[in-house]
């Protein structure tokens, strides 16, 4: 455990679709009801009137203020290379200088994982940092599924990278002691998947995590695996496909129930039952998908975030430094070092049956 001081959180203030306005909303929420200490970062007379909008007049929040702003819609490798005085940039150079332990940022994900790869670096053993995206299931648990889009193109042993770092990360953010980890596929059995998926099966065979095989895409709501590994494709259309599901189910509740007098009545009737479904089923509880892989801790936030979801973001940055989840992830991955070296001899050379041209992808 991280015992150095009082954890203090850079937050891209210029990030998101409602940017500064609802980020500053939910920093301010965050150090009134946490106590947290903050670094707004972005153009300091903007924030400086959302802080006074607020009502804000404490010392838990210090500005940071820079010039430049990562567009929702720009080109990661032209925020890397044009924008050095952008706002997650300079967020995550605070993290480096030891200003701050932690970002959070609601704006351009493929920005923000790119700038925190290049200002951070990667953990040694790492080929390509993930986004890990925590899911409800019917266990009334949790399942961190891995990687969510930031790598379209994966090799196999990218895949057992996501799945050492998910698990360590589910031990720290939900307190599970030996994490189970299931590998996405079309069928559960062990012939089923593409070349990507049956070779990075193997590898999660051959060590001994808490591996139980492959997982059909009914299951991630089920709680069948803590973590679920695929590639950033697939975790991307899994992502936004539950997201449009939940929004699609709970406005034909809504017109079903509002549909006659008996139905109505029994809307009153389930208010409580709705409403803690819905609660549970927000984005906004947890608040923000770690990036995994690169040297510090970084939270992508949804560009559409409220202020409890900034607010509960900035709360998982403060408890992801405090359980010092960067040490256990330098752990885990040198636990699995020969084991990953052995995967990316594999995607050079290749097995005679390996479809190479798969592999062969960036």
């Amino acid at each position: 455990m991280r015992d150095e001081g009082p954890v203090k959180i850079a937050v891209d203030a210029m990030g998101g679709d409602r940017a500064p306005e609802i980020i500053v909303q939910g920093a301010v929420q965050a150090a009134l009801e946490q106590g947290v200490s903050l670094v707004m970062v972005g153009d300091e007379a903007a924030i400086s009137r959302e802080l006074k909008a607020a009502g804000y007049s404490g010392t838990l929040i210090e500005i940071q203020h820079c010039t430049e702003v990562v567009d929702m819609d720009e080109s990661p490798s032209e925020a890397v290379r044009r924008k050095k005085d952008s706002s997650i940039r300079v967020a995550f150079e605070l993290v480096k200088s030891g200003r701050a332990q932690a970002v959070v940022s609601a704006g351009n994900s493929g920005a923000t994982l790119a700038v925190g790869t290049v200002v951070l670096g990667r953990l040694e053993g790492v080929d390509r940092p993930a986004i890990a995206a925590v899911f409800p299931t019917v266990k009334k648990g949790r399942t961190v599924v891995i990687d969510v889009g930031a790598n379209v193109d994966c090799k196999p042993h990218f895949l057992f990278q996501f799945g050492v770092m998910a698990q360590a990360y589910a031990r720290v953010a939900l307190q599970i002691n030996n994490p189970s980890i299931g590998l996405l596929s079309i069928g559960e059995e062990d012939t089923k998947g593409n070349d990507l998926v049956r070779q990075a099966r193997q590898l999660f065979k051959d060590s001994n995590l808490n591996f139980i095989g492959n997982i059909e895409g009914r299951d991630v709501f089920s709680g069948a695996a803590d973590v679920v590994v695929c590639d950033g494709f697939v975790g991307n259309v899994v992502l936004k496909l539950s997201e449009g599901i939940i929004e699609a189910v709970g406005v034909m509740i809504k017109e079903e129930l509002m549909a006659g007098l008996v139905s109505r009545l029994g809307v009153v009737l389930t208010h409580g039952a709705f409403r803690r479904f819905k609660k549970k089923m927000d984005y906004a509880e947890f608040g923000g998908a770690p990036l995994l892989g690169i040297n510090g801790v970084g939270l992508i936030s949804h560009g559409r975030s409220s202020p409890q979801a900034i607010k509960n973001a900035i709360r998982s940055a403060a408890e992801l430094v405090q359980g010092d989840v960067i040490g256990r992830l330098r752990v885990c991955l040198l636990d699995y070092e020969g084991l990953t070296a052995l995967g990316r001899r594999q995607a050079k050379t290749g097995p005679p049956e390996i479809n190479k041209t798969a592999l062969d992808q960036p």
